[in-house]
């Protein structure tokens, strides 16, 4: 077995069971689960009329780089969504699983294994797969804690830098300043950056869309976007997670080579599937709705919390509450589970113990996935539970 296996650290959603094992909740209460970002909404019925309408498209096989129509809708889709001039489908767009599976397969087509010192920046809480993804590259991974600034990296030997935004758990937007500083940095150090943008479409201000990197490396001059691939996927913009659905775009000298490596991979999408994201892609009524929704969510259990010792604020972007809890992050979703029946997800899951401590600790996320009738019924267990004195 390959022995990198074993530096695996086990998964968010493993440790919560493995917290919650003994733990019989509140038979008197409905279960409410808050605890997985895994979208509850409907999936518009424009994708799965275009998926129906393609099921012929599964009696061939599909080619890796996916097909023109679908990398042109997706150009044309960036193009829009971020004022772009010019971005060329043929070489700057190739569509993927997901985000999660293209985000993970992209570091290993990056590093480089014969490096003895290669290292990869993840932020700090972060989306598990980036340490996975530099541990079975065989790199290591070098954590950047919320609050810290760039300059408080030691850049030596990073290939790899992970950038999340808005930013999964806490759905802060890098500004375009930021961006600025993290390009100059690789073209001094010459890493990649991967920008996972899944949560780009979700945002409460119709009239702010979060800044994206390739719109920052675009205002900032970088026409060619080197050095960057950008990340995103349908399953949150479109509530499609079973397409398993995405994007990367960005530097086409490093698609190409991805393109190669994916190739032998084995990762192509199937017609049917491509047939439906090019209706999604192109439509964005169905996207406005959703923001709408998580939008009412928002205004209906902030309120709710703002009575209790829980501290919160609603975010830039996204659709977790990134919570600071009174005590213990893990004793507060073991007794929340067992007294409310209620599953939110220990912020220190969600974090490494780096610089000295887990920027996780003493939060919890909550993911405001679940109806709107559950969300708020939760928020009020949640406010009863961790009452102000």
């Amino acid at each position: 077995m390959n022995p990198r296996l074993a530096s695996l650290q086990t998964y968010p959603f493993e440790r919560l069971r493995g917290l919650l094992a003994d733990v019989a909740p509140n038979p008197a209460l409905r279960p409410i689960d808050l605890s997985i970002g895994e979208p509850k909404h409907p999936t518009p019925a424009l994708l799965k009329d275009a998926l129906s309408a393609a099921l012929d498209g599964l009696s061939v096989y599909p080619r890796t780089a996916g097909m023109p129509e679908l990398r042109q809708a997706i150009a044309a889709w960036i193009k829009r969504r971020y004022a772009l001039e010019a971005l060329d489908a043929e070489t700057q767009v190739l569509p993927v699983n997901g985000s999660r599976e293209a985000l993970f397969s992209f570091a290993q087509a990056v590093l480089d294994p014969s490096a003895r010192n290669a290292r990869v920046v993840c932020p700090n809480p972060f989306y598990q797969i980036y340490e996975g993804a530099a541990l079975l590259g065989g790199a290591t991974p070098v954590f950047l804690n919320a609050g810290m600034r760039f300059c408080d990296v030691n850049w030596a030997g990073v290939q790899l830098v992970y950038a999340c935004s808005p930013a999964n758990p806490t759905g802060r937007v890098m500004q375009l300043e930021e961006w600025r500083e993290l390009f100059e940095l690789s073209d001094h150090h010459g890493f990649v950056v991967a920008s996972d943008e899944c949560y780009s479409e979700i945002y409460c201000d119709e009239a702010k869309p979060p800044l994206g990197a390739l719109d920052a490396a675009w205002r900032l001059g970088r026409r060619d976007f080197r050095r960057l691939a950008v990340f995103s996927s349908l399953s949150k913009r479109s509530n499609a997670p079973g397409m398993r659905s995405g994007f990367v775009a960005g530097d086409a000298a490093l698609l190409k080579q991805y393109l190669l490596y994916r190739t032998y991979h084995g990762s192509a999408m199937s017609h049917s599937v491509q047939r439906a994201s090019i209706a999604a892609w192109n439509d964005e009524t169905h996207v406005r709705e959703n923001r709408r929704l998580y939008a009412e969510k928002y205004s209906r259990v902030l309120p709710l919390l703002e009575k209790c010792t829980l501290k919160t604020e609603r975010p830039e972007g996204g659709f977790y509450l990134w919570a600071r809890t009174p005590g213990d992050d893990g004793i507060f979703a073991r007794e929340l589970h067992r007294q409310y029946n209620v599953l939110v997800l220990p912020g220190s899951f969600l974090a490494r113990e780096a610089h000295g401590t887990n920027p996780g600790e003493n939060h919890v996320r909550i993911a405001l996935v679940a109806s709107l009738e559950d969300c708020v019924e939760a928020a009020g267990r949640l406010s009863q539970f961790a009452k102000a004195p």
